[in-house]
């Protein structure tokens, strides 16, 4: 979205059912204070029967310095769990893009690093999970989340054009100061040696305020950071966001 684009909707009012939440994010290295970068979400959405309903989701990556260097839009209208989406990082020259086709496949297009585009096709499960869906995974399973129930699911790993077993269950872990912690790792204990598990922390109205693991954002052409991120909501609908 351009920035001048953004800045009108910002202005215009909310449609009549329409919410919307704001939170602010500070990624950091896991044994360091300096801030990395910043995340600036937006997260438009309805109140329906007193339930929050995400719609459309912006996230814009900022550098301590105030530069834009990432943008991400998402859609959730075929599914809250499986959003649309695409990702930018112009100094990579990466483009990702997950294509909702009517909750049935997601269409894969991967704009490399090298330069290369890579298409791929995954059909549509129940348990399929595909990037921010599984913070509405979260929230939609908060009363096993708050009652230390494992609940399992299938995570798109986009750039391999293929998903994964995971299991997110509670946890304890220091490094999280939030009411609830929950931690997502593979299902598969071979899949567990290459992947390190990622914590999440929620606070007790189901708003994210701690990620700590692999990030999306790239250090360089061959890597991605892995950082803390600690958020603060801004605003929030007037609704509640679980049940």
């Amino acid at each position: 979205m351009k920035t001048g684009t953004f800045l009108l909707a910002c202005t215009l009012p909310l449609s009549a059912g329409a919410a919307e939440m704001r939170f602010t994010g500070q990624a950091t290295p896991l044994n360091g204070n300096n801030v990395l970068y910043e995340e600036r979400h937006v997260v438009t959405g309805k109140c329906t029967e007193g339930l929050f309903r995400p719609a459309s989701h912006n996230v814009t990556y900022v550098r301590s310095n105030g530069e834009t260097f990432g943008e991400k839009t998402l859609s959730y209208e075929q599914s809250p769990l499986r959003p649309t989406m695409t990702f930018r990082q112009p100094g990579f020259n990466e483009v990702m893009e997950i294509r909702n086709r009517d909750d049935a496949k997601l269409e894969i297009e991967w704009q490399t690093p090298e330069g290369d585009t890579e298409n791929s096709t995954v059909e549509v499960t129940q348990e399929l999970v595909a990037d921010a869906g599984f913070d509405n995974l979260v929230r939609n399973h908060w009363p096993e989340v708050t009652s230390g129930d494992r609940i399992e699911f299938d995570f798109l790993a986009p750039t391999r054009g293929k998903a994964y077993g995971f299991v997110l269950e509670p946890t304890e872990d220091d490094r999280i100061d939030a009411a609830h912690t929950v931690l997502i790792e593979p299902s598969s204990t071979l899949l567990s040696f290459l992947v390190d598990p990622i914590l999440l922390g929620y606070n007790e109205n189901g708003a994210l305020t701690n990620y700590l693991g692999l990030t999306n954002i790239r250090k360089d052409k061959d890597s991605n950071y892995t950082a803390h991120i600690r958020y603060a909501v801004e605003t929030a609908p007037d609704c509640e966001l679980t049940r």
